[in-house]
């Protein structure tokens, strides 16, 4: 789950003012500035077509590498654990060692994984190399806003700017089953990782010839040790989840994974709270509205990334729908996140965060309810019906999250609160492969293709409760008594030198 859910902020914009606006002389013209747009653009949609490409891949991927049920699952999650534990470092490596750089070298990555995806035998090769992938797609999205946000110094410029990058990840997530669903008939599951390869390739040409190297003028500190101990706990989080069914929940090693993942939370909470420039400023979370966002995109995304990974199997594997007829079924759950995202974000603006939250949660937990239902010959229309509730739900909650992240930061922190927000989206898509996966697969008694309906509905369940808990959140952290959320103060930042810019 990759770029689709890792959208441009206000709080990139307004994080990157303070660099773009202490120059000497005045801000650099860029010539190419639309062009440079197109560039970073292309670098979301790829990442964000990847995601919905390889769900529909994992049933031909189960065929072709023997693969097991916890083995789809680590397909999709060691992508997501790896992103949402290098998103933060990221950024800063962007802004020390330079944009450009930074963004070619995810770029480099992203296709070697892409390639190396393609050439796998076995599902443990995949898996790595899906970790490559990752590594790639975690220096792509959030630097190509800094690069943006440095590029487009007019405000009025840079918001349409970053609404034209925000509409890109509704446009891969619209064509991503169709485009997916075409390449697995027609050349097999390796297609969907090498597509990228000339995406990847144009790319990098055009940011070599046109995109421009900027640094930050006092670039934040490296944090080694709040990475490891983010790594260690999603790592081991994920794998206790993933393999608890198979391995036994009170088995010595899921118990032990458990264990290192509460320890490296309480470790992290403590060494982060000591720091000057922490990796995770865990004061932000004093913050209701802030951390209903983070909690809202947690269950959010779980449900997303749950709904993908549990549909694709019940579409290919119990209805044995080609991968084309899988994505062009899902096709309305695209269109009406298309329509539904720039509809929450004129909410948001004249009524704030709390009613597309709520819309949002109540699609989610209906299109659950529905899928509770779902059988071996549940009518196409009735899934139509969940599948326009849930793209409904979907398109209305990344404008309140970010809105409700980012609003109640002091300016110098939005920046940040964005990046923890994506976090959170990253972590809710793989606890959602996780968890649904874990609790669906484990319960098929009998053939998969007869036994999964009737399994699959505690997952849908739990894709329900998520909606549910978001309903919750935005009655209990958004409106008029948690617009001045107790955000940390930070302190006066020291002079800066010129922003460097060549």
């Amino acid at each position: 789950m990759g770029g689709a859910t890792s959208q441009a902020t206000p709080g990139d914009a307004d994080d990157a003012d303070d660099a773009v606006g202490e120059r000497d002389g005045p801000p650099p013209h860029h010539r190419h500035k639309w062009l440079i747009l197109g560039i970073c653009c292309i670098s979301l949609f790829m990442v964000g077509l990847d995601t919905t490409i390889v769900n529909l891949a994992l049933p031909s991927i189960q065929d072709d590498l023997d693969a097991s049920p916890s083995g789809l699952q680590w397909t999709v999650d060691s992508y997501t654990v790896v992103l949402a534990s290098l998103l933060m470092l990221s950024g800063s490596m962007a802004d020390r060692f330079g944009r450009r750089r930074t963004f070619q070298t995810g770029l480099l990555l992203f296709s070697l994984g892409s390639l190396l995806c393609g050439l796998a035998t076995g599902t443990g090769s995949l898996i790595a190399f899906r970790m490559v992938q990752a590594m790639g797609g975690a220096m792509l999205n959030p630097v190509a806003v800094s690069i943006i946000a440095n590029t487009f110094t007019d405000l009025r410029e840079r918001a349409r700017a970053i609404g034209l990058w925000g509409a890109v990840a509704g446009v891969s997530i619209a064509l991503g089953p169709v485009v997916g669903g075409a390449l697995v008939d027609s050349t097999g599951w390796q297609a969907v990782f090498w597509v990228n390869l000339p995406v990847a390739a144009l790319a990098l040409v055009l940011t070599a010839l046109f995109v421009p190297e900027s640094k930050a003028p006092r670039p934040r500190r490296l944090d080694p040790v709040g990475q490891l101990l983010v790594i260690v706990l999603f790592a081991t989080l994920t794998f206790g989840i993933i393999e608890g069914p198979v391995r036994g929940w009170g088995s010595a090693q899921i118990v032990g994974c458990f264990t290192v993942a509460a320890i490296a939370a309480a470790t992290l909470i403590g060494y982060e709270l000591r720091r000057a420039e922490p990796l995770l400023d865990v004061r932000f979370f004093r913050s209701p509205s802030f951390s209903g966002a983070i909690a809202s995109a947690v269950c959010g995304f779980a449900a997303l990334a749950g709904f993908l990974f549990l549909n694709a199997l019940y579409l290919q594997d119990v209805r044995d729908f080609s991968p084309l007829h899988t994505g062009l079924l899902t096709l309305p759950m695209a269109a009406m996140t298309l329509v539904s995202s720039p509809l929450a974000g004129r909410i948001v603006g004249a009524r704030g965060p709390r009613i597309p939250m709520l819309i949002a949660g109540a699609g989610t937990a209906g299109c659950g309810l529905l899928l509770t239902q779902v059988g071996a010959d549940t009518p196409i229309w009735y899934l139509v019906i969940a599948y326009v509730a849930f793209g409904i739900g979907f398109g209305m909650l990344d404008a309140p999250l970010t809105y409700s992240a980012v609003s109640g930061m002091p300016r110098s922190q939005a920046g940040v609160a964005a990046a923890v927000t994506s976090t959170g989206r990253q972590v809710g898509a793989a606890l959602g492969v996780a968890v649904l996966g874990s609790v669906s697969t484990a319960r098929v008694h009998g053939p998969f293709a007869t036994g999964f309906p009737e399994a699959s509905h505690l997952g849908w369940a739990i894709m329900a409760a998520c909606g549910l808990a978001i309903v919750t959140l935005a009655l209990l952290t958004t409106g008029p008594r948690t617009r001045d959320p107790a955000a940390p103060t930070p302190k006066p930042p020291a002079p800066r030198p010129t922003e460097r810019v060549r």
